[in-house]
Order: C-alpha cells, then sequence, then structure tokens
C-alpha cells in the first residue's frame, strides 16, 4: 500500500461528515523497541479528523505499545508518524503533545494530594484553544466531577479518576485523543457515561483513537477497527463490516 492509498483510507471507507476529511494521525511503517526487545513490526494505520477508530487485539499485540510510540514514549522507533501534516517521529513527547495530542494511559495518572479542581486546572495549553473546554464545559459533561471537585485525587473512585484523567485531557485544547483502556474495571453505569462522552466528543469534531479490550463498548462507537496480532496490523474494517467480520473477530480475539 502506498502512502497515497493509506491517507485515503479514511475517506473511502468512512461516510457522512468524514467524507473527504484530511488524516488526523497517519503512520507508516512504525517499528518500536523496549531495550532490545523489538515490538512493533511495521505498523500502518491512518485516522482521519473528527473519526473513532478502535485498536483491537489481545493482550500483548502491541496496541499500548503503538499508543506509546505515538508519543514518543518507548525506546528506539522508526518508520514515520505524522500528526497532521507534521512528521513527528523525531520528535520528544511535550513537543508531540504540543501537536495537538492527549494521552490518556492505562494507569491514568492522577494527582492524588491534589483536588479534582486542582488536577483539572493543572496541564497546560498543548493545541487549540478552539478544542480547549472550560471548567462548566467539563462539568456538564462529568457532573460526577463537578460534584466531587473539591475531593482528593485519592478519594475518587476508580471511575471518577478515569473521568478526571480523559477531562484532565480535553482541557489542554488537544484534539486527536489517545484513549488506553479507558473502560477497564469500571461498573456498567460508567462505562455508559464514558460511552456517551466519545460521542458528544465526536459531534465536536475531536478525533479519537482507543485501545479496547471491552469489545461491547468499543463496537457501537468506532467508525473504523483495526486488529493487532503480534506487533502488526492484521485486520482492518469499517463499521458497516462489523457483522461480516465476527467469525474473523472470535477466531483473533475470542470474541
Amino acid at each position: 500500500m502506498n502512502h497515497t492509498e493509506r491517507e485515503s483510507i479514511a475517506v473511502s471507507d468512512t461516510s457522512g461528515a468524514l467524507a473527504g476529511a484530511p488524516a488526523a494521525l497517519t503512520i507508516s511503517g512504525l517499528q518500536a523497541w523496549y531495550g532490545e526487545s523489538h515490538i512493533l513490526h511495521g505498523v500502518d494505520l491512518t485516522v482521519a479528523r473528527g473519526e473513532v477508530v478502535t485498536l483491537l487485539g489481545r493482550n500483548g499485540a502491541g496496541r499500548t505499545t503503538t499508543m506509546r510510540a505515538i508519543m514518543g514514549l518507548t525506546g528506539r522507533r522508526t518508520g514515520s508518524v505524522r500528526i497532521g501534516e507534521k512528521e513527528t517521529i523525531l520528535m520528544s513527547t511535550h513537543k508531540i503533545a504540543h501537536c495537538g495530542v492527549g494521552y490518556c494511559p492505562e494507569e491514568r495518572a492522577i494527582f492524588s494530594s491534589l483536588s479534582c479542581e486542582e488536577n483539572l486546572l493543572l496541564p497546560p495549553m498543548v493545541g487549540e484553544s478552539r478544542y480547549a473546554m472550560s471548567l462548566d464545559e467539563i462539568y456538564e459533561m462529568f457532573p460526577n466531577l463537578k460534584e466531587r471537585r473539591m475531593s482528593q485525587g485519592t478519594r475518587l473512585s476508580g471511575g471518577e479518576q478515569q473521568m478526571l484523567a480523559v477531562a484532565r485531557i480535553l482541557r489542554t485544547g488537544a484534539n486527536l485523543l489517545l484513549l488506553d483502556e479507558i473502560s477497564e474495571g469500571l461498573a456498567p453505569v460508567i462505562v455508559q457515561a464514558l460511552a456517551r462522552m466519545i460521542l458528544a466528543l465526536k459531534s465536536r469534531g475531536y478525533t479519537v483513537v482507543m485501545v479496547e479490550q471491552n469489545f461491547r463498548f468499543a463496537a457501537p462507537l468506532a467508525d473504523r477497527f483495526y486488529v493487532m496480532e503480534h506487533g502488526r496490523i492484521v485486520e482492518h474494517f469499517v463499521a458497516r463490516e462489523l457483522e461480516s467480520k465476527m467469525p474473523v473477530l472470535h477466531d483473533l480475539l475470542g470474541v
């Protein structure tokens, strides 16, 4: 697949508001290492602006490493990672963030000694101001956080910590959001709230790339799916093909 074909995937395979949308993220031949361990073996994927894309795969398939490699958080990496029109493969992590990328890792990284609201006020602006949500907008999207705004991070439930981790990114103006297992271990009512959040973000023009083990959570939200195995993309399909791809997903993922 050549460069032009990769960039047109998101346009040709999606519909409605995404038709003709330029690429928010284009990855070509991405390889990554942790020390001597070679984890990614030539990952290629494209995400259109305003699109929700889910990376599926078993544990150890390379999904989280792909997210970390986008942010420059692995060891050595080669290939190409373009955020919009900017090549970022040689950039440091803080410069990648300033391209408008927000990463919510699985471990959440809440500042436990700060209140919920102090956590929200801490991040610097890294993206475009039109994408930076005010506290009022955050509290409208996450009523739980408004109720707990003066509570210390350690006193928040797991679901509230997850909401705070995502909300903190939305304060920065990032418009390309990398969300790693945000539904893991949470009560169904919180998972439903996170699903509503992703749909609301999509309606506002944000681009979302999710790593998810919870297939039932991811399936109704994504425009397209990539399936990873052994550090490579082994399947790629659009939402309308999901039903026909279920036998393949059963073999690859056990879903």
